[in-house]
């Protein structure tokens, strides 16, 4: 896989999945643009990308804001006056089971992980076909399969794979591919930011054992080869695909 020339932006970048695919991509000699809440962990991502590519176009804002969607968008095309590829990744989790959630909760991770993705990807598609480049959304587990106590969140994803199904049909004449990665447990930071302590964190972590058929969580590097590889020329004959990267879990039933 070569991604030299190629223009890849990625939202969330600063951490976890979106960090790992930042590497990956840069060690393919793509240029990127990251954007993310948190600048100076998105100059330690952009330090860790191979060495010998363009500095990443590092950018900051909230997703949920429009003009500073636009603003990331916008400046990069400015910088690059192209873009080829799509990665959207940003995206939050809060716990809350119909018995003691609310609407504001379901705003906020509506708004994060479906909302802000379907602005952004209606800003980057005239550009998108103009490169016949492709888009690929981070979904999750999740959005497969039905979880207790992660209503909005159960809820977000299956709206994702959706979409990522609606919009891979209607840009298929045009020749740009749409695809998800469904990642199961994966050690990023993304729970604790959803609330938990470190004690439960940890739990989590090993229950995974059980949970996931290969008896394990999984790395953002192995979220972030399916993403590379679905972003690339290998997969020039899959769109509208949700691929589970989560150790068998999306395949596990109760014994």
């Amino acid at each position: 896989m070569n991604f030299a020339g190629k223009v890849v932006l990625i939202t969330g970048a600063s951490s976890g999945i979106g960090a790992a695919a930042a590497k990956q991509f840069a060690g393919l000699g793509a240029s990127l643009a990251l954007a993310g809440r948190n600048l100076d962990n998105l100059k330690q991502v952009a330090s860790e990308c191979s060495p010998g590519n363009k500095a990443p176009l590092l950018l900051t804002g909230e997703l949920t804001n429009e003009k500073d969607t636009e603003e990331i968008f916008q400046k990069t095309i400015t910088h690059y006056g192209r873009l080829d590829i799509l990665v959207n990744n940003a995206g939050i989790i809060e716990t809350g089971s119909i018995e003691n959630t609310n609407v504001q909760q379901y705003d906020r991770v509506m708004n994060t992980n479906v909302r802000s993705l379907y602005h952004l990807t209606t800003l980057a598609v005239p550009h998108l076909v103009k490169t016949k480049g492709n888009i690929v959304n981070v979904s999750s587990v999740n959005g497969l399969r039905a979880f207790p106590g992660v209503l909005a969140y159960c809820l977000s994803k299956a709206a994702v794979d959706q979409f990522t199904r609606c919009v891979a049909l209607d840009l298929a004449p045009k020749q740009v591919r749409v695809n998800c990665v469904n990642p199961g447990v994966t050690i990023t930071n993304l729970h604790k930011r959803g609330g938990m302590n470190q004690e439960q964190y940890e739990a989590f972590i090993k229950r995974s054992s059980e949970t996931h058929a290969l008896g394990r969580p999984g790395k953002p590097e192995e979220v972030a080869q399916t993403i590379v590889f679905l972003a690339s020329d290998d997969a020039s004959f899959i769109t509208g695909a949700t691929i589970p990267v989560d150790g068998g879990r999306h395949a596990m039933c109760p014994r």
